[in-house]
């Protein structure tokens, strides 16, 4: 299982702040599971970065290994 969390207007796309999945093993895989998931996401997650255990990822063929938390952050505006 991994857990995924959604900040900002990730979360209002998603409607739940965090959730776990089982089987995703790749950011691309993820990706389209959340989607599934959550067809509002299709337009927000594009836009957000995704950080696998603390670390930006942005390549869809990252490994996810079970146990990992993802975040899902879109862009921050302000200052």
């Amino acid at each position: 299982m991994i857990t995924v969390r959604y900040f900002a207007g990730a979360r209002e796309a998603a409607g739940l702040p965090a959730e776990q999945l089982a089987g995703p093993t790749s950011v691309a895989a993820l990706r389209s599971a959340l989607v599934a998931g959550h067809p509002a996401l299709g337009a927000v997650l594009p836009k957000c970065a995704l950080l696998v255990a603390g670390a930006r990822t942005t390549s869809d063929e990252a490994h996810i290994p079970d146990d990992t938390t993802v975040d899902v952050l879109p862009p921050f505006a302000g200052g």
